[in-house]
């Protein structure tokens, strides 16, 4: 029988029933060399140890064992379940690619919830034409496979699907909500975005603070015309 080490060292979660298969070699356990000896039939040794006329104690039933050993299946699958998501910035070098790093930097706390993101990238699409947006870095990852960017497979670019998009050729303009962010276009003090969460408004305008608990940095990147990140570090209201 294991002794109170075993256990500690094995987890609080541990079943010493997890060291069987089936309950048949948990029964075999339980049989005594001396039980062998004198029976000489393994099967008549296993009713008699599953009858609690011989074996080494109290016997658990077929029934409970099969419980036990289903519920434990079950704790692990949902163990299993509950493992963190493998970051798509994972093991990817961006070291030299100053957007790709900031993102990279961010990608765990904005996953988990702590912090929401939104990127302002201004470059020339494949068309040769000007275009702008700010996109969702939370939304986008949960929406879209995000590793082609950190392996430099393709650009991170604004689209009319984003939280806001304007060509300057075309003059196409479009503004989406997202599931963090509400858009606030008709505004006297330009474009603002609403966080779901706290309710806090981030202003975009580089002239103004923005907001509570907010912070903008532009970027430094050979990459793009422009990039600024604005950083909100979301508080739940009690």
């Amino acid at each position: 029988m294991a002794d109170d080490d075993d256990f500690t060292s094995k987890g609080p979660a541990y079943d010493p029933l997890d060291e069987y298969q089936s309950y048949e070699d948990y029964l075999d356990n339980q049989i005594t060399a001396t039980d062998v000896y004198y029976l000489e039939d393994v099967e008549l040794a296993r009713s008699l140890v599953e009858l609690g006329v011989r074996g080494n104690g109290e016997v658990i039933k077929r029934e409970e064992f099969d419980d036990r050993k289903e519920a434990a299946e079950q704790a692990r699958q949902a163990r299993l379940n509950k493992k963190p998501k493998r970051l798509a910035s994972q093991g990817k070098s961006v070291e030299d690619y100053p957007l790709l790093q900031a993102l990279k930097d961010r990608e765990e706390a904005v996953r988990n919830g702590k912090l929401t993101t939104i990127v302002f990238i201004r470059d020339k699409n494949e068309k040769g034409q000007e275009v702008s947006g700010y996109i969702d870095y939370g939304h986008r990852l949960k929406s879209e496979n995000m590793e082609p960017y950190f392996e430099r497979k393709k650009p991170l670019m604004p689209r009319p699907t984003d939280l806001s998009f304007y060509n300057w050729e075309t003059q196409m303009s479009t503004s989406n909500p997202t599931p963090n962010f509400q858009v606030i276009a008709d505004n006297e003090s330009g474009l603002l975005f609403k966080n779901k969460r706290d309710r806090k408004v981030i202003n975009v305008d580089p002239r103004a603070r923005p907001g509570d608990n907010s912070t903008r940095t532009e970027l430094q990147t050979t990459e793009f015309m422009q990039v600024v990140i604005y950083d909100h570090v979301t508080r739940r209201r009690s």
